[in-house]
């Protein structure tokens, strides 16, 4: 009972002494966390920079750790796969990002939620994100990724780690 009412004391006092999540120009916020996605799974850090009150530039980077070997034909190939393993571009994806940060526009200074585009290495994309601070530099985020264009063929057994919705969650930092 006493680590329940410890953890509700602390989240509370998290609420209750929140700060702003984006305020603009010169603001520059950095989220890491873990990266979650069907057939893996890995890590995610970005660094967002703020030009205007309601808009960011920044690139991400995920790299897959947890990925599962393939077996057998891809495609209607004719040569079988043998416990094929993901090469490091298989697993490695870069982005270039903009978002429209929109924690003044809701009226709710401590949550900046921020829909955006971003033009990678394996596609070009969208997503929509969220982070909550809890104090002036520590917060925490999730983000949902998604592939609008894909680039190359699909004739690899990995084409599809870095051309799939994604989930991250994590920590999320102001310097």
């Amino acid at each position: 009972m006493k680590k329940v009412i410890t953890f509700l004391f602390l989240v509370s006092f998290g609420f209750i002494n929140a700060q702003s999540a984006f305020t603009g120009k010169g603001d520059t916020r950095v989220n890491v966390g873990a990266n979650l996605q069907d057939g893996g799974s890995g890590i995610q850090g970005s660094i967002d920079f703020g030009l205007g009150e309601n808009f960011s530039v920044g690139f991400v980077a995920n790299y897959l750790l947890g990925v599962d070997n393939f077996n057998g034909f891809y495609h209607g190939s004719s040569s079988a796969y043998y416990d094929e393993s993901p090469d490091f571009s298989d697993r490695f994806d870069a982005k270039a990002r903009m978002n429209a940060n929109l924690s003044s526009v809701i009226g709710v200074e401590q949550l900046d939620v921020y829909p955006g585009l971003s033009l990678g290495l394996h596609n070009f994309g969208g997503h929509v994100g969220g982070r909550y601070f809890f104090t002036d530099g520590f917060g925490v985020f999730t983000e949902i990724g998604f592939p609008i264009a894909k680039y190359g063929s699909n004739n690899d057994p990995f084409y599809h780690l870095n051309n799939q919705a994604t989930f991250s969650l994590g920590a999320s930092f102001s310097l």
